[in-house]
C-alpha cells in the first residue's frame, strides 16, 4: 500500500471510531430527527442537539421552508430517508404538525411533541388556535400570503423563555409561514393513531394555551410531562427535552 492511501486509510479509520455512538441507550433507537415550527428555524435545537449528540445519538436537523405543509412534510421525508434505521421524530409548535404527517414514514419509531400542536386527520395548525371574540392573532401578513408574528407580541408572547438578546434576535430575523398552505393546511394523516407519541407541555405558553396542549396530549394517548416556561421553554431548559427524547429513544421499539 502507498504511503498516500495508508494515510487516507488510518484516517478514515480515526474518523469512524471518533464518531462511533459510545453512550446512547444500547439496543435502543439512536438516531433522532428534530423539525422546527413556525417563525423559526433549525438553530433553535442547538443546545439539544448537543446534548444528545454528546450521548451517541445521531442527530439531523429539518430545516422547514414553510411554504406549504407538504413542502415541510417533504423536507422532514428527505431527512428520513436518510436515517440507517428506526428513528424518534421530534416537533415543536406547527412541526407538530409536520411531525404528524410524515410520521407515517417507516423509519419514524415514535413521536415527540414539543409545545406543539397534534393535529388529527382534517385538522390545521391554525384551526386548533383557539378563538376569543374580538382579539385578532398577533399576525402581520405579506401581499403573497406569507405570515410574520407580529413584531411587538414576538418577545412578550413568543420569545418569553429566552434571554431577551436572543429573543430580540429570532424576532428580526423570524422565517415566515405560508398562512393558507401551510398554517390552514389539513393533515391526510396522523401518525400518533399508530405510533407511540410523548409530549413535553409548557404550563405558562401564550401561543399554545396548556390546557390545549393537555387536551391534544391526552387526545394522542401521549405519555405526559410538565415543565415550567413559555413558547420555547425547550430552548430554556434544554436538558428536560433532551431526557424526554432520551426516554422516548429508550420506550419506543426498534
Amino acid at each position: 500500500m502507498s504511503s498516500h492511501l495508508r494515510i487516507v486509510s488510518l484516517l478514515g479509520a480515526a474518523l469512524c471510531a471518533c464518531t462511533a455512538p459510545s453512550f446512547a441507550q444500547e439496543g435502543g433507537i439512536t438516531n433522532v430527527v428534530l423539525v422546527h415550527g413556525a417563525w423559526a428555524d433549525g438553530s433553535g435545537w442547538r443546545e439539544i442537539y448537543d446534548i444528545l449528540t454528546d450521548q451517541g445519538y445521531a442527530v439531523s436537523i429539518v430545516q422547514n421552508p414553510l411554504t406549504s405543509l407538504a413542502d415541510d412534510v417533504a423536507a422532514t421525508d428527505r431527512v428520513l430517508d436518510r436515517q440507517d434505521g428506526p428513528a424518534i421524530l421530534v416537533g415543536h409548535s406547527y412541526g407538530g404538525a409536520v411531525i404528524s404527517e410524515a410520521g407515517d414514514h417507516d423509519n419514524v419509531a415514535g413521536l415527540v411533541y414539543v409545545e406543539a400542536f397534534v393535529p388529527d386527520a382534517g385538522e390545521s395548525v391554525f384551526g386548533l388556535i383557539p378563538q376569543q371574540e374580538g382579539v385578532e392573532p398577533p399576525f402581520e401578513f405579506t401581499e403573497d400570503g406569507f405570515v410574520f408574528f407580529s413584531a411587538d407580541a414576538f418577545v412578550p408572547g413568543f420569545a418569553d423563555s429566552v434571554d431577551p438578546e436572543l429573543a430580540e434576535f429570532m424576532r428580526d430575523s423570524q422565517v415566515p409561514i405560508a398562512f393558507e398552505e401551510a398554517g390552514n393546511a389539513t393533515l391526510s394523516v396522523a401518525a400518533w393513531h399508530d405510533k407511540p407519541s410523548w409530549y413535553q407541555l409548557a404550563n405558562a405558553d401564550h401561543v399554545i394555551p396548556p390546557e390545549i396542549q393537555r387536551q391534544m396530549a391526552e387526545r394522542a394517548g401521549a405519555t405526559l410531562v410538565e415543565i415550567s416556561g413559555g413558547h420555547l421553554a425547550f430552548m430554556a431548559d434544554p436538558q428536560a427535552t433532551a431526557d424526554l427524547i432520551i426516554e422516548a429513544a429508550s420506550g419506543a421499539t426498534p
